[in-house]
């Protein structure tokens, strides 16, 4: 039950920066946070990662709905006093939770954070991408560790 916290968490914090970002700045508009590496610029994607399938909303409906109502039973069924396992998959279900959210009321994502490393801008993310991405980095780790530890034991 902890875990859903963690989503919860995620939910907050992604919709209430993306409220500031809507409320404070104009698409477009740049906010430095660290010279040549990290900026805050207000930007809106009707698609998915990099822009891809673009005006695609009923895809994404239907996908995350899908996503999330599996994430949900794999967390009950089979997550359960597996920490790293519940984290991973509470990260995931609140970042797609937290575009979802998007999606459903405005038709587009707000994507806020800038990133560059030298001369290559990554694409602008949120705070829901930023949770996926590191939900699936701990999903990663945590089934490495687990085929290790069967690998280990014989199993």
């Amino acid at each position: 039950m902890m875990y859903y916290f963690v989503t919860v968490l995620v939910l907050l914090i992604d919709q209430f920066t993306k409220y500031l970002v809507v409320a404070n700045m104009q698409i477009g508009d740049s906010v430095t946070v660290i010279p040549g590496f990290l900026y805050l610029t207000s930007y809106r994607n009707t698609g998915a990662a990099w822009s891809i399938l673009e005006g695609k909303m009923w895809l994404f409906y239907v996908i995350t709905v899908i996503v999330v109502m599996i994430i949900i039973y794999i967390m009950q069924k089979y997550a359960k006093g597996h920490p790293l396992f519940s984290t991973s998959l509470a990260l995931v279900l609140g970042g797609a939770i937290g575009n979802f959210i998007d999606r459903l009321l405005h038709q587009e994502v707000v994507d806020f954070i800038s990133t560059v490393f030298g001369h290559y801008y990554f694409p602008i993310f949120n705070i829901a991408d930023t949770a996926l991405s590191i939900g699936v980095v701990l999903l990663l780790i945590y089934i490495f560790i687990s085929d290790s530890k069967a690998k280990g034991t014989g199993k």
